[in-house]
This record gives structure tokens, sequence and C-alpha cells, in this order.
């Protein structure tokens, strides 16, 4: 069992029903799952901008261990020079062990080599208990071989759990989520 997960069942439940006065574990708020998002503005070209898509593909591969999903453009923007079912960028959808083996290694590994970091925002939720954080390079992650990548480019990720703001934020921090102080 990864060692977040397992501090999430031995530590951060058993805490978090104290402080919420619940007494089932599933009241508790709980992480279901990580998305991110890498997208691709630049080549206007559909032959560069496919040949873009492969190697960011293979950089979220390496990054989460999952075949990241092409996503497409819904309509035509003529001013940007898009057309509808042109690729737009790569996603993945991390559950389960895979989900807790990203977090752990984000909060242990990746967040602490971000050049001057402070801490990420206390105020990226979206009032339905969902965190998102943006990372502006891909290269903080240990993954990653520099002379590999094209161009450096910046990726969000959005965390679903089942809970308020305020529960999410607490289970977050209890997890070791590095918040910025105020």
């Amino acid at each position: 069992m990864n060692r977040l997960k397992q501090r999430y069942n031995d530590e951060v439940i058993p805490q978090l029903q104290k402080e919420l006065g619940v007494s089932s574990k599933f009241e508790v708020p709980a992480l279901k799952k990580v998305v991110l998002n890498m997208g691709v503005s630049d080549p206007a070209d559909p032959r560069e901008r496919r040949r873009a898509l492969e190697n960011i593909s293979s950089q979220i591969a390496l990054i989460t261990g999952q075949k990241p999903q092409v996503t497409v453009a819904k309509k035509a923007i003529s001013n940007f020079k898009l057309r509808a079912g042109d690729p737009m960028g790569v996603m993945v959808t991390l559950r389960g062990e895979r989900m807790w083996q990203f977090v752990d290694k984000l909060i242990a590994i990746v967040l602490p080599r971000v050049k001057d970091f402070r801490g990420v925002s206390r105020t990226a939720f979206d009032g339905h208990g969902n965190y998102s954080l943006g990372i502006e390079e891909q290269i903080i992650f240990p993954e990653i071989e520099y002379d590999k990548i094209e161009r450096i480019r910046g990726l969000q990720l959005n965390f679903v759990t089942n809970s308020n703001d305020k529960d999410a934020y607490r289970m977050l921090e209890l997890l070791g989520m590095p918040f910025a102080k105020e």
C-alpha cells in the first residue's frame, strides 16, 4: 500500500472524524480522482501540432504511468485557425493506487523542486470541494529528461473530492499539501 494512502487511513481519517464530529469513516472527505491536463496552443499547422502532441503524450505517460487521452476541439474558431476535431491537448484521469502514488510524488518530490516555492494557493477551490493547481513547467517532474522536450509547457491538476471546500482543504492539509502561509 502506498505510504500516503496508509497515512490517510491511519492518521487523516481519525483526525477528521474527531474534528468534524462524525462517527463513520465514510462521512470523512475523500480524494476521488486527480485529473491532469496539458493543452497545446502553438503550432498552427495540424501536422506540427500532432507531432507536439505525441511528445507531450509521452511526457504525461512518463509522469503518470498511464496513457493520456487526446482532447479535440468541439467547435471551429476561425480567428485561432482551429477546426472542429483538431487535437487541442492531452488529459489523464488518475484513480486508485496510481492517484495515491502521483499525489505522494507531487507533495514529497515535485512541489519542493519549484523555484522560489512559497506554497500552493489556498483559494483555488471551486465551491464544491475540488482543488485546482497549475504548474508552469513540466520539467520539475523527475521523470522528464530536459533534452527530450521541445519546449517548456504548463499543466493543470484538478483534485476531485466528495466534500465541501473547507473540509477538502483540511483533508489536503493533513495529507501534507504545502499551502501558502497567510
